[in-house]
């Protein structure tokens, strides 16, 4: 098992076999996958795509899956993007269990990676992309000091019809000043 990154409760690790019914239960949720770019998945899917991340390197150009552990327990997972033109540019894409929101896991997760991404993967830019109407996600980017760079209008067709989305970006000098300022 690899271990990407710990913050005081969690750990992102690689994703493992025994991570498959809580993956399941949530990705299966339609609430949760109502702003993700993922279908529900089925119980085959899930253990498929558990054992393609765990067995997958992280390549620029090429989106690799994490679990977000606490105690040991699958809370959610997140997504790292290298891109292929210049992959000190980032995204992440992140998701947490309904089991295991509004505990603070997700902007832990977040600062855990954005930290991880900064120090040791000397990445100059991290952005991420939030579907115009989930707002929690919006307000969390905010409150972490992601700076929004776009609103794209009807964009993406997705799930049937046209959505929209909000782009944040992050450079490292901005991180390195919120840290050092407090």
């Amino acid at each position: 098992m690899q271990i990407l990154t710990t913050t005081r409760r969690l750990q992102i690790r690689s994703l493992r076999e025994d991570d498959l019914e809580d993956f399941f239960a949530y990705r299966s949720d339609p609430e949760v996958t109502r702003y993700q770019g993922f279908h529900p998945f089925n119980k085959a899917e899930s253990l498929a795509f558990i054992r393609e991340q765990s067995a997958s390197e992280s390549i620029p150009g090429k989106w690799k899956q994490w679990a977000i552990s606490a105690d040991n327990q699958l809370v959610g997972d997140c997504a790292l993007l290298f891109q292929a033109s210049d992959p000190r540019i980032a995204e992440i894409g992140i998701t947490i269990s309904p089991r295991h929101q509004r505990k603070g896991f997700a902007r832990e997760a977040m600062e855990g990676l954005t930290a991880y991404l900064f120090e040791k993967e000397n990445i100059h830019r991290i952005a991420i992309t939030v579907d115009a109407e989930n707002m929690a996600s919006i307000a969390l980017m905010k409150s972490l000091g992601f700076r929004q760079e776009g609103y794209f209008i009807e964009n993406v067709f997705f799930k049937g019809k046209w959505g929209s989305e909000i782009q944040f970006a992050l450079l490292r000098r901005e991180w390195e000043k919120m840290t050092v300022d407090g």
